[in-house]
């Protein structure tokens, strides 16, 4: 019987200088990750005020947010931060 591997969640966001932000995670990792180079593109042009991307919370359903409109992948996050896989986060085998 194959076991799943329970979803990680993000616990605590903080912003830090340069479009930057220390997270925490439901496995204990915590660790900074580098969002400037999304700060001005798309819907992240939102960031071009400093004070939107410093409104950052954690939202109910996993994600990192701002707003309606601007959130990113808790898992996505996770894996920016680490430098794992998505195969190694999720359990995957390596023949798929």
């Amino acid at each position: 019987m194959e076991t799943q591997t329970p979803l990680i969640r993000p616990l605590h966001v903080r912003v830090l200088p340069n479009y930057r932000l220390d997270l925490e995670f439901s496995d204990g990792v915590k660790g900074t990750v580098d969002l400037s180079d999304l700060a001005g593109r798309g819907v992240f042009g939102r960031w071009s005020d400093y004070s939107a991307f410093e409104r950052v919370q954690v939202s109910s359903y996993r994600a990192i947010k701002w707003n309606d409109h601007v959130e990113l992948c808790a898992d996505m996050l996770y894996i920016r931060m680490t430098g794992k896989s998505p195969r190694d986060l999720f359990g995957l085998p390596t023949s798929l």
